[in-house]
């Protein structure tokens, strides 16, 4: 089907996509009525016909003689670093799959041979005979969604965002066909890729996941990338040989909810929803691809894991889907009256496969129990099951031998191979957009005195981004990217070839004066929730603004280079730069990036997002007249343009954004916040110091710590006590910590907890003590306690009042100097209660 003549005239009556239009968002008042699809206003589709009768009879004969407890097991997905292979043979688990800080050795950066024989391991346990069941292969899936982004030594493509600029369709199906090959390296057969969503708020964490804030250029990509990894329906390699399985996500409207918030509602009329959101699973399902994974998030108020109007009225029903819809880290257990393990709801809407990472097992028994009772209608598990087992029939994998077994594993020459980065560079060349350009600054001469500075310049961290080895893309050493360069590395090499000079200074002091200055810099990698802002002002931590400045007025060109996940105002840095490249998160290749400054190729990329005129054009109304971007949607110079760029106001229009992840920093409480002391139940700013006493410390600067005395004359408490409730579920379910940094200048003499209160009666705690006794005194250590310890020993993460305390009725003193909720770096201490 023509996504154009399926979804076109009700686009354009909604002022939407065929065209750039102003506005990034669709209508935020919330609809009326709750979230419920009447099928029959969706399109039909023209799915494949992939039905195959040799395998639907496959299909009935393995359903007619597996147990129940096989048939539990086949729709849960369980997290390798939380199950074991004879877990898998024990509970007949369906499939795995490796969350983002998830390795087969249990280290970030586990080497390609580990992953191989972890998927050997799963798959045999799988096959392992147990009586006269019959033997079903398990499948492992992987966000390989800028690539293999999971393994050391991958190529790292730029991330959607910069996808989208390059409006290269046919650049998406080789870069589909790079990543299977690399994922069938190292054994893994399914990937939780492409991201299909349209992204309507800039302030969303997951922006640069979406190839754009209209359908269009998502739509035009789906085909070529399912394509590039599944093959082509009717080939002998469909799912095979150099192929994998591909998934659709998030189904539906995980970019547009309100706020830009992760895992947020999406509050919007029905055919907003079906205009904006889905055209681009139209050409994904009619390429044949074999998994959609649901969204985490609402449509007005329903969420997506428990929408049957959605899932099994629209996907199933009216489209004619008969793969598997597999669902998102335990997403499921957000649906009404669900818990992470416990959830046949999800199963009754449509999903076949719950992703309980965690969970699994809890998930397993009681599904299980209520199968048994027929709760869950036998009819509602078949229908799943038998999904499950035809896509796995598709892909062969009955019959394909365990992963080192089959084509292309093992052979670790093809990751990262010349031919592949050949084809991430061109992405790279393609994606960049030139903003700004005056006087013709661009391109450099590589045989000029260049200095280039900036804290992205010689950063592989950076211009990676999120989802690089780890969830977050943060705390990577130069060393896990053996097969890449960075920006400084490739422009470096061009500017020896040419006999030129160039001076790497990261804070811009030079020390001889350059013919023209590049600056590297940029947002800091980030995932998901913890990438959600409230706004969309650049948080310059490293001060280039400064560096440019000085710059400007010692008569030096000023090129930037701006790494980021999405567009970001930047009016400030835009006027210190004589031009201005967005180069979104471009991967493993800086090569590209440096291809491009010295004028190898002209620059070609387009906005895929339009660039905000102000900090907080984040998301208004569609074809609203007042929107003005500063850069339209579509916008990009060509190095023969003028590109000169009118002086802009560098007044922000909103305030510099509190962080709520934020619990205590620079000697006080975050935002909205206090820090409390005394006897429990009777906290105060200074209750006197009878059991408890805080004064201001210094760590880095004056008084940016608080020093906490407990004078052990009884039980007393020290905690970060918000003004209202906060919702921490998604935090707990993102696999958060506590972490606090503290030194300990006197060891605990008895029990101390760190607990989290969520009302009267209402807490959870987990013993910090020996973690304290731990720490050499006086020096500083850091401490981490996940928010999922405090929530298993009775904390309820969706009314959080009191987001840290520290609690004891002995004698300790220590300095508190910063406290926050994030990814642990630190060891996280037992999950024990206290």
């Amino acid at each position: 089907m023509n996504w154009r003549s399926a979804f076109g005239p009700a686009l354009l009556m909604a002022g939407v996509a065929l065209a750039p239009i102003a506005g990034h968002g669709q209508t935020q008042a919330v609809v009326q009525g709750v979230g419920v699809a009447d099928p029959a206003n969706w399109p039909i589709l023209r799915a494949p016909d992939t039905r195959d009768p040799a395998v639907e009879r496959r299909i009935e004969q393995l359903l007619a003689t597996m147990s129940l407890e096989q048939k539990v097991g086949q729709v849960i997905q369980a997290d390798i670093a939380s199950i074991t292979p004879d877990d898998v043979h024990r509970y007949h688990l369906g499939s795995v799959l490796n969350g983002g800080n998830s390795t087969p050795t249990g280290a970030y950066n586990a080497p390609a041979p580990e992953w191989l024989k972890a998927a050997d391991a799963f798959y045999e346990a799988s096959m392992r005979p147990k009586g006269n069941l019959p033997r079903i292969p398990l499948m492992w899936g992987s966000d390989a969604v800028h690539g293999h982004n999971n393994v050391v030594g991958a190529t790292l493509f730029p991330h959607n965002i910069g996808l989208g600029a390059a409006r290269d369709p046919e650049l998406m199906r080789r870069i589909g066909e790079v990543t299977a090959i690399e994922m069938r390296v190292t054994g893994l057969d399914w990937t939780f890729a492409p991201t299909l969503a349209v992204v309507r708020d800039d302030r969303w964490g997951r922006t640069y996941e979406g190839f754009g804030e209209h359908p269009e250029i998502a739509t035009s990509y789906a085909r070529p990338l399912i394509e590039g990894l599944q093959g082509r329906v009717g080939d002998r390699d469909w799912l095979r040989g150099p192929h994998i399985v591909a998934t659709a996500k998030h189904f539906l409207g995980d970019g547009g909810t309100a706020g830009g918030k992760d895992q947020g509602d999406a509050r919007i009329d029905e055919r907003g929803l079906m205009t904006l959101f889905s055209a681009p699973y139209v050409p994904a399902i009619e390429a044949g691809v074999q998994s959609i994974m649901v969204s985490f998030s609402s449509w007005n108020g329903v969420k997506m894991h428990g929408n049957k109007s959605l899932l099994r009225g629209v996907v199933k029903d009216r489209w004619g889907f008969d793969g598997l819809l597999v669902g998102d880290w335990n997403g499921h257990g957000q649906v009404a009256g669900c818990t992470a393990d416990n959830c046949r709801q999800t199963f009754e809407a449509g999903l076949d496969m719950a992703m309980a990472p965690d969970s699994w097992k809890g998930l397993w028994q009681n599904t299980l129990a209520q199968a048994r009772t027929g709760s869950l209608a036998m009819p509602v598990l078949d229908d799943a099951v038998r999904r499950i087992l035809r896509v796995k029939l598709r892909a062969g994998l009955f019959d394909a031998g365990k992963p080192s077994s089959r084509p292309l594993a093992g052979r670790l020459e093809l990751l990262g191979s010349a031919d592949h980065r050949a084809v991430a560079r061109q992405a790279v060349r393609e994606s960049l957009v030139l903003l700004k350009n005056a006087g013709h600054v661009l391109p450099l001469k590589p045989g000029a005195r260049i200095l280039l500075a900036g804290d992205g310049a010689d950063s592989m961290t950076k211009q990676t981004g999120g989802w690089t080895l780890t969830w977050q893309g943060t705390d990577t050493q130069r060393s896990d990217f053996p097969n890449g360069e960075t920006i400084a590395e490739a422009m470096r090499a061009a500017v020896r070839d040419a006999g030129g000079k160039l001076e790497l200074a990261a804070d811009g002091r030079f020390s001889a004066r350059p013919d023209v200055a590049v600056v590297v810099f940029g947002e800091n990698p980030y995932a998901e929730f913890q990438g959600d802002r409230s706004d969309v002002a650049f948080e310059d931590a490293g001060d280039h603004l400064a560096v440019l400045r000085r710059l400007k007025e010692q008569g030096i060109p000023t090129v930037s280079v701006f790494l980021s996940g999405r567009p970001m105002w930047v009016n400030p840095h835009l006027n210190a730069s004589d031009a201005f490249v967005a180069a979104w998160l471009p991967g493993s290749e800086g090569g590209g990036v440096a291809d491009m400054l010295f004028g190898k190729a002209d620059f070609r990329g387009k906005l895929p997002y339009s660039w905000p005129r102000e900090s907080d054009q984040t998301a208004l109304n569609v074809g609203d007249a007042d929107y003005v971007p500063l850069f339209p949607y579509g916008y990009g110079l060509s190095l023969a343009d003028d590109g000169a760029v009118p002086v802009l106001s560098e007044k922000r229009a909103t305030a510099a954004s509190a962080d709520r992840n934020q619990l205590f920093t620079a000697g006080r409480a975050g935002a909205g916040r206090r820090l409390l002391i005394g006897a429990p139940g009777a906290l105060s700013a200074n209750p006197g110091p009878d059991l408890i006493t805080a004064r201001g410390a210094d760590r880095r600067a004056q008084e940016d710590s608080v020093r906490l005395t407990w004078t052990g004359r009884g039980p007393a408490v020290a905690a970060i006590v918000g003004d209202e409730p906060i919702d921490l579920t998604r935090e707990a379910n993102g696999d958060l910590a506590i972490e606090v940094d503290v030194r300990v200048d006197r060891a605990p003499s008895r029990a101390v907890a760190l607990r989290a209160e969520c009302g009267e009666g209402c807490a959870g705690s987990v013993p910090i003590d020996a973690a304290l006794r731990a720490a050499k005194p006086g020096e500083w250590t850091r401490i981490a306690v996940p928010l999922a310890c405090l929530a298993h020993a009775g904390a309820d993460m969706r009314r959080i009042t009191t987001p840290l305390s520290i609690t004891t009725d002995g004698a300790l003193d220590l300095t508190l100097s910063g406290a926050r909720l994030v990814q642990a770096g630190a060891a996280p201490v037992p999950c024990a209660r206290s």
